[in-house]
């Protein structure tokens, strides 16, 4: 039975993003995410400005009159939910922990997709594949998605993005919308990033907290790696170690950019205890504006 504390908070997380979506963000995703096919629906007599590789030549032989393929776009998508839940999500240095970040973005990206009738999947992951929640429609589906997300206990502590992305390889062989929703703390995943990148439309969204970035000058802390449990000591205010702290994350940073862009993968940057809808619009304006 699931604890009355989730449901309140699958029940609050509801409330305060479908009206984002209703409000905001509805139109933005349509806009964005048009289906990928296109269905034949019927052939009519051709029109002065009709494309002429549309024509139907059999038809029209049989007519002596030319006609015209019609087709009506493929609406229906599957968007699919990656979110890495290992340790280091559960971080914040201000008001909320990455992961609940992480889980409001979903839900948004979700009741977008619904109210558009696209389908939604979920993918958990750690250090391993920890839930699999096959797509489907509808709100019933989708509130199912959030309470996974607020009440799965994870097994593992790492991150395993290549694991993740190849599993969804596995199991959604139709080209879907992918949202990748990690802190990226991983190494050698380059090529799934590709791999993933050209099979289905990948767009990271990556959670991070401005703590992770820099430090403020406190004297001596003692740090702990949330995923491995390793553990020093600090000495803060050292600007050579601040410093050298910063060198480190903008490298990684920099060089994470350069494989997403090598890929062809478009990036959501979220800060925790921040708003998010500013960076989700961007996202979608500049999509739109490409397309």
């Amino acid at each position: 039975m699931i604890p009355r504390e989730i449901l309140k908070q699958v029940r609050r997380i509801e409330i305060s993003t479908r009206g984002l979506v209703n409000e905001v963000f509805s139109g933005e995703y349509h806009s964005v995410f048009k289906g990928r096919g296109m269905n034949f629906a019927e052939v009519r007599e051709y029109q002065y400005g009709d494309d002429i590789r549309s024509i139907d030549w059999n038809v029209t032989a049989r007519n002596g009159a030319p006609y015209v393929k019609i087709f009506d776009e493929e609406r229906e998508l599957t968007v699919m939910l990656v979110v890495d839940v290992s340790a280091s999500g559960d971080f914040g240095s201000r008001e909320r922990m990455k992961a609940e970040v992480a889980v409001e973005i979903c839900a948004l990206l979700a009741f977008s997709a619904i109210k558009n009738n696209d389908k939604v999947g979920l993918v958990i992951f750690s250090d391993r594949i920890e839930k699999f929640v096959p797509p489907r429609k509808g709100r019933r589906h989708v509130l199912r998605v959030l309470r996974e997300l607020l009440y799965h206990e994870p097994e593992g502590r790492g991150t395993d993005i290549t694991a993740a992305l190849e599993y969804v390889a596995h199991v959604q062989r139709k080209k879907a919308v992918t949202f990748l929703v990690s802190d990226f703390r991983d190494e050698g995943f380059e090529k799934a990033l590709a791999v993933a990148g050209r099979r289905h439309d990948l767009i990271a969204v990556r959670v991070e907290d401005r703590r992770e970035r820099e430090l403020p000058a406190l004297g001596y802390l003692e740090l702990e790696d949330p995923e491995t449990g390793e553990r020093v000591v600090v000495d803060t205010a050292n600007p050579d170690f601040r410093r050298r702290f910063v060198d480190r994350v903008t490298r990684r940073r920099e060089a994470l950019d350069r494989e997403l862009r090598r890929s062809r993968v478009d990036v959501i940057d979220i800060e925790a205890g921040e708003p998010y809808v500013r960076p989700l619009m961007r996202f979608f304006q500049d999509r739109a504006r490409r397309q």
